[in-house]
């Protein structure tokens, strides 16, 4: 029975070579043809590929054709690079995205359920305000992290889409939601990117590590020992943060731009590896910017005021960035926003 099977399918791919406006040429791994021509010596024919050819290419050769187009590319009909990415988005992306953002959310809950939220310490200074950002970082903050959030869900939605949202919706609405997510990566993207070259600009002189970042990782940000490490404008947890956004964003915004632009720099296989690189990269960052989320919000009492309103309480500030208030204190008051008091 399997031999009958094979000889079936050796002869409609025999069929269909023979049948079709361009016969296939030699390539790497393809399926090799003669050309023949009848007795008048006119009409090129190509001979019929051998059964052993037809079926190399079935088990894993590129199989290509003769085409008269300028576009080269249009020449590979099948290759295997195309079956194993296949694989990869079917099979290996929704485990990884799955265990990387479902592991940082169950993370996060037996975190809160074990520490609770970190609170401020009361203290003298408790009250006063300090600026610790200013107009322009926070708008630039929170344009980057809409813009993230919508690539996120977006980007989400390629991986898991068809098998969480498409039973619940159906075809049609799920196609029409995936168009406009389309639209909405593709468009939202370049303002991601703006947001994080200034990003990068604007804060990278304080993300550089130095010694004081030693004894925060040591004792975990605080959570062994007693009371808070010393840090400055950043700790080693909000540097790990952004080199993180700017690794991996460089990254994302790079490959994104190839994909945007298919094929102007690279061939079908550079395209893979493009895609590869993007969807990993980009469900890591994902499980990454949960916890940022968190301890900005939930996690840290006094933390969302930075973002928020760009003055923060003395009190946590001394707590949690002493180095830095005393940068500040040295600097004097016209470092500091109108209103905003500086520690004595």
């Amino acid at each position: 029975m399997t031999r009958l099977l094979t000889l079936a399918t050796s002869a409609m791919l025999g069929l269909a070579v023979l049948a079709g406006p361009a016969a296939s040429q030699d390539g790497p791994g393809g399926v090799p043809t003669q050309e023949t021509t009848d007795p008048s010596g006119q009409n090129p024919t190509a001979a019929a590929p051998t059964e052993a050819e037809l079926l190399n290419a079935l088990q894993g050769g590129k199989i290509t054709g003769r085409i008269t187009i300028p576009d080269g590319k249009a020449a590979v009909l099948e290759q295997p690079e195309g079956r194993e990415y296949r694989g990869f988005r079917e099979g290996w992306l929704p485990w990884i995205g799955g265990i990387a953002v479902l592991g940082m959310l169950i993370a996060l809950v037996v975190f809160y359920m074990t520490r609770g939220r970190i609170m401020m310490e009361p203290g003298p200074d408790t009250g006063r305000k300090i600026l610790r950002f200013g107009a322009i970082e926070r708008m630039n903050h929170w344009m980057t992290a809409s813009a993230f959030i919508l690539l996120a869900l977006t980007g989400l939605n390629y991986i898991f889409g068809k098998r969480l949202i498409f039973p619940l919706i159906g075809p049609d609405a799920f196609a029409a939601m995936s168009q406009w997510g389309k639209y909405i990566h593709n468009y939202v993207s370049w303002a991601f990117m703006l947001g994080l070259v200034v990003m990068i600009v604007v804060w990278i002189k304080d993300n550089i590590p130095d010694r004081t970042d030693m004894r925060w990782v040591k004792e975990f940000g605080g959570l062994v020992g007693t009371g808070h490490p010393p840090a400055k404008r950043f700790n080693a947890g909000q540097k790990g943060i952004f080199w993180s956004v700017t690794i991996g964003g460089v990254a994302l915004s790079l490959t994104g731009i190839l994909m945007l632009f298919p094929f102007t720099l690279l061939d079908i296989t550079g395209m893979q590896t493009a895609q590869y690189i993007h969807a990993i990269v980009g469900v890591l960052l994902i499980a990454i910017m949960i916890a940022h989320i968190y301890i900005g919000s939930l996690g840290m009492e006094g933390a969302y005021d930075a973002m928020g309103s760009g003055e923060v309480d003395l009190g946590w500030a001394k707590t949690h960035h002493s180095l830095w208030v005393e940068e500040e204190e040295a600097r004097g008051a016209k470092s500091l926003r109108p209103g905003a008091v500086p520690a004595e």
